[in-house]
């Protein structure tokens, strides 16, 4: 997207500008590029012109939008990150107010739209968890998700054609072969077997492989580029999530390859 790249741009130039010490160059291009970004940061088109008619002005100006940047960036990480730690636990109400509680008070229309994206995301869960009905505008894994929170809530799996599509979808993707996959969705007992054994292996490979990430970072930061690498091949040695298997891989491959001279 265009306001992403603009954003990006003036990120860089701040951090030249406002932390290194750069001249800010206020010619043409540095003027459209700064009135543009202004009026995706919601800051009024005829306040970033008369903020650009002078150098000081004009730095306020670059620190505001900075501001800005900085805060509604950090500020919907924050909530998103807690919004999936909520939304995996099984609260979907709460993940829901992160987000509502950034756009309570975001002005960025680039923050608020992804805000929004998110916040529709999570409230097309909690239908599928209240109605068992699957959507197919929402992410396969977690709808079998919020499905795994519907039963343990008490509801009966109904193993539908829409259901036994999704499975067969995302089987593959943890390693479970479509043989396997045919026979559990014979029946509602096997379907919710199937998913259980889907969503374990993802939650187990997810912290198997950040745990393994951690420990390589530090010992190769250490030097240890062996035991950096032992990390990787431990992780290999047991898992079957093709994502994490691959990610692994990669790891291994970088951690191989010649550091780049200096």
């Amino acid at each position: 997207m265009a306001e992403e790249v603009d954003l990006d741009d003036v990120w860089v130039l701040c951090r030249d500008v406002l932390e290194n010490g750069a001249p800010l160059e206020l010619n043409d291009e540095m003027r459209t590029l700064l009135s543009r970004t202004a009026q995706q940061v919601a800051i009024g088109q005829q306040d970033a012109q008369d903020a650009l008619r002078s150098l000081s002005t004009a730095m306020t100006l670059l620190r505001e939008i900075h501001q800005r940047i900085g805060e509604g960036s950090r500020r919907l990480s924050r909530a998103r990150n807690r919004a999936y730690e909520l939304r995996d636990k099984g609260d979907l109400e709460g993940a829901c107010q992160q987000i509502r509680d950034v756009l309570a008070v975001e002005v960025v229309p680039l923050y608020r739209k992804h805000a929004e994206v998110q916040l529709e995301k999570l409230t097309g869960l909690i239908e599928v968890r209240a109605t068992g009905r699957l959507n197919p505008d929402l992410p396969d894994r977690d709808q079998l998700a919020v499905l795994s929170q519907r039963i343990q809530q008490g509801n009966a799996l109904e193993l539908t054609d829409d259901l036994r599509a999704l499975l067969r979808r995302v089987a593959p993707t943890a390693a479970v072969s479509e043989a396997e996959t045919e026979e559990a969705i014979k029946s509602p007992e096997g379907a919710e077997a199937l998913m259980g054994m889907i969503l374990s292996r993802f939650q187990k490979g997810g912290r198997r492989f950040l745990r393994a990430m951690y420990q390589m970072t530090s010992l190769r930061d250490a030097g240890d580029l062996e035991g950096a690498r032992q990390q990787m091949r431990d992780v290999l040695a047991v898992e079957v999530v093709p994502r994490y298997r691959q990610a692994a891989e990669e790891q291994l491959r970088g951690l191989d390859s010649p550091l780049p001279v200096s």
